[in-house]
C-alpha cells in the first residue's frame, strides 16, 4: 500500500522544529529554512533565498565542505562541535551539523544545525560545582589548622610593630595585613562548605533587583547610567531574598569594576519568561523547568576568551589582585537555587544570564521543549 505525503503537513513539522533547518541546492543556492533558522540567523527566508551558503556561512567553515561532500556522495554525514560563524551575527557559535541528501537525483542537501552553546555551559558549570566541592573539602580539613598558627603570627606582628624600629614597622605591618588576607581568604573559601537548606520564598526578582541598583548607585557603582528592560508579567521566583541581592550584587560590582576605564558606562538589567530550558538534576527524576531569564550586561571591554570557559572555576580571576572566588560563589547559589548561569562576552558588550525555577510550577506550559540535558 502506497501512503501519500502531504506536502503542507511535511513543511508544518519541519517549521515546528525549534532547530535551525537550511536546505540549499548543489550550487549552494538555498531554497528553504524554517522558522528556527530565520531566528538563528536574524533574516527572513526571502532575504536568506538570495544568497548562498557560502554567502552566509563565514569564509573557510567545514560546513561548506561537509554540504559538498554530502551532495556528491548521496550519502548521510554529521560534523560535531564545530564553529558556526555567520555575517548575520558577530559571535561564533559551537554546533552539531546534521547534513542529509533529500533525494538522489536533484543534489539538494538538507542541514539541521543544534547549537551547543547552553547544554555545553551547563555542563561545564556541573564541573565547576565538582571543584568547588574539592575545594571545600580541603578548606574544611585544613582552615583550622592553619588558623590556629596565622593568629599566632599576627599578635607577634602586632607586637613587633610596638617594638620595632620606626624604619621597620611597615614591615611588621606587612606580615600582619598579610596574615589577614590569608584569614579573609580562609573564610570565603568556607563559605563552599555550607550545606544547610535555604530558606526559601516567592520572590519579586524585579524587587531584589531594584534593591541592588540603589546599593550598587551609592556604592560600587557611583557614575555608572542603569537601564532596566523587565517583563512586568514575570511570575516570582522561589529564592532567598538575600543570597538573591548578593548574586546580583556580586554580578554588578564585577562590572563596574570593569568599566573603569570605558566612557559612557552602562550596566543594564534585564528579565524576561523562556519557557524552553529543562535540565536533568542528579536525585530528581523529573527534568528541572528554569524560564525566569534575569540578565546582567555591560558595555566594559569584556572577558579574555581563554578565561572565558572557565570563569566560574574557583581561583580564576581577571583582576591583578583578586581571589577568583566571587563569580565561584555566584554560581554556588545559583546551584543551590536549582539554576545555571552562563556569561556570554566580547569587547564592548558582556552578559551574565541567570535561569532560575519560578515558585509556582503552575506557570510552565506542559509542552515544554527539552533544550539542555
Amino acid at each position: 500500500m502506497k501512503v501519500k505525503v502531504d506536502p503542507q503537513a511535511s513543511t508544518a513539522v519541519l517549521q515546528a522544529l525549534p532547530q535551525p533547518i537550511i536546505v540549499c541546492s548543489e550550487d549552494g543556492s538555498i531554497t528553504f529554512v524554517n522558522y528556527a533558522a530565520e531566528a538563528f540567523f536574524g533574516a527572513s527566508l526571502s532575504v536568506l533565498a538570495r544568497q548562498k551558503l557560502e554567502d552566509l556561512i563565514a569564509f573557510g567553515s567545514p560546513i561548506i565542505s561537509l554540504v559538498e561532500t554530502v551532495a556528491q556522495r548521496r550519502a548521510p554525514m554529521t560534523e560535531y562541535r564545530v564553529r558556526v560563524g555567520s555575517s548575520r551575527f558577530g559571535d561564533e557559535r559551537i554546533a552539531d551539523v546534521f547534513a542529509s541528501p533529500l533525494s538522489e537525483s536533484d543534489g539538494r542537501v538538507a542541514l539541521l544545525i543544534q547549537e551547543r552553546t547552553m547544554a555545553d555551559k551547563i555542563d561545564r558549570q556541573m564541573v565547576s560545582r565538582g571543584a568547588a566541592r574539592s575545594v571545600t573539602g580541603l578548606a574544611s580539613m585544613l582552615a583550622h589548622e592553619i588558623k590556629n598558627p596565622l593568629s599566632g603570627i599576627r599578635g607577634a606582628a602586632q607586637l613587633l610593630e610596638q617594638s620595632v624600629p620606626p624604619e621597620e614597622i611597615p614591615l611588621a605591618r606587612l606580615i600582619r595585613e598579610e596574615t589577614d588576607r590569608i584569614v579573609d581568604l580562609i573564610d570565603r573559601v568556607e563559605v563552599f562548605g555550607d550545606e544547610r537548606p535555604l530558606e526559601r520564598e516567592p520572590i519579586n526578582i524585579h524587587v531584589v533587583l531594584d534593591r541592588v541598583k540603589l546599593l550598587a548607585k551609592n556604592g560600587v557603582a557611583r557614575g555608572i547610567t542603569f537601564s532596566e528592560e523587565y517583563d512586568p508579567s514575570l511570575p516570582p521566583v522561589y529564592g532567598n531574598r538575600d543570597q538573591l541581592i548578593q548574586i546580583f550584587l556580586n554580578l554588578v560590582k564585577n562590572a563596574s569594576e570593569a568599566l573603569e576605564r570605558t566612557q559612557k558606562p552602562e550596566i543594564k538589567f534585564s528579565t524576561a519568561f523562556r519557557p524552553g530550558i529543562r535540565i536533568s538534576v542528579t536525585g530528581v527524576s523529573e527534568r528541572i523547568s528554569l524560564p525566569l531569564e534575569i540578565i546582567i550586561e555591560d558595555n566594559g571591554p569584556g572577558v579574555p576568551p581563554d578565561i572565558l570557559p572557565f570563569l566560574f572555576d574557583p581561583f580564576v580571576t581577571t583582576k591583578t589582585n583578586g581571589s577568583g572566588l566571587g563569580l565561584a560563589l555566584v554560581a554556588k547559589i545559583v546551584g543551590d537555587h536549582g539554576g545555571v548561569i552562563d556569561c556570554d562576552s566580547r569587547p564592548g558588550r558582556t552578559r551574565f544570564r541567570i535561569l532560575l525555577p519560578v515558585a509556582n510550577p503552575a506557570y510552565i506550559a506542559p509542552s515544554e521543549e527539552v533544550m539542555a540535558k
